[in-house]
């Protein structure tokens, strides 16, 4: 009997220690990326460090689409996590979503140019009657551009307004229509200069939004997140943001070596995108600045038409403030 209590004594000490060399060994289940997606131009090229990184710490998973119309579905069905979108689109998916999206930061500035091959043309007037070509309709290079003409005492209507879905549809219609202008965003600008002859700057959008209203600027992008996920995991997107701003510092700061990974990720070729970033107004902007600048802007849109932001201005939850 002494025997018998012995063994089992001595087998229960053995599964004892076998559980817990098993609990030791268990592999922990490893984080999953953030889901990231962007649009294809100055955000996306403020991205190319955090997405080389990417490739080594597994940290996001991050996809670039040609247009916003792509990456508005998947926010709202919960495919991505956290998107570079236009500022307006922001506060559209916000109403839509009643209020599932949140602004992390802005991402961009002002990037948006009239480019023409008329040397005299130099204010908005003297454009009267002139073919506009420009890519974004009803985001913010439609917006900027109605607000600017109808601040010079103009209208849509005065022009014949074409958007195209892409800004290389632009420039092929700039090279089939040389006396046409068209409104480019960096670094489209500098690509369709290269493409179009005597093709060049007429206007700076920012400059001209500053001569008409200097209490706002225009914002070209902003980085959202959905709120669910945000609220999931706080630490991971407090993480992200400090690799997007790490990201944005090296690309302003290292052009040559960033335009070498731009080109890696098929965005535009390394030797317009060394010429085009110290033009492309890449920013890092959060916090209370954030709210300041992205609030105004939308003031601005939403005074010229309320359905650009998505009927009203967002209240004070769409702007994400870390505590």
């Amino acid at each position: 009997m002494k025997k018998l209590k012995a063994f089992v004594c001595t087998l229960l000490i053995l599964l004892l220690l076998l559980s817990g060399c098993s609990c030791k060994n268990v592999a922990k289940t490893p984080a999953q990326p953030i889901r990231v997606a962007s649009l294809k131009g100055p955000t996306s090229i403020g991205m190319v460090k955090l997405m080389d990184d990417a490739k080594e710490n597994k940290k996001y998973d991050v996809n670039i689409y040609a247009s916003a119309a792509e990456i508005s579905p998947l926010l709202i069905n919960g495919s991505v996590d956290i998107a570079n979108i236009p500022a307006n689109l922001a506060s559209v998916l916000y109403a839509k979503t009643k209020g599932a999206i949140e602004v992390l930061n802005i991402n961009t500035l002002g990037v948006l140019y009239l480019v023409g091959t008329n040397h005299e043309l130099h204010s908005f007037s003297e454009l009267k009657g002139a073919t506009i070509y420009s890519t974004g309709k009803g985001t913010t290079p439609e917006y900027c551009l109605n607000y600017l003409l109808e601040q010079n005492g103009l209208s849509p209507k005065d022009f014949t307004i074409e958007y195209k879905a892409e800004p290389t549809e632009v420039v092929a219609a700039l090279k089939s229509n040389p006396k046409a202008v068209g409104v480019l965003p960096q670094p489209f600008v500098t690509v369709a200069t290269k493409q179009v002859k005597d093709l060049h700057v007429l206007m700076n959008f920012t400059e001209e939004w500053t001569k008409v209203n200097k209490d706002s600027e225009p914002v070209t992008g902003v980085t959202v997140v959905r709120k669910a996920y945000l609220e999931e995991h706080p630490d991971q997107v407090a993480e992200f943001m400090k690799d997007l701003k790490d990201s944005i510092t090296y690309v302003n700061t290292h052009v040559d070596e960033a335009a070498t990974r731009v080109e890696a990720y098929d965005i535009i070729k390394a030797p317009i995108a060394k010429q085009a970033i110290p033009n492309c107004n890449l920013s890092y902007v959060d916090g209370k600045e954030m709210k300041e600048k992205l609030s105004g802007y939308l003031g601005v849109l939403y005074a010229q038409n309320a359905e650009a932001v998505g009927g009203a201005v967002p209240k004070d939850d769409f702007f994400y403030l870390a505590k």
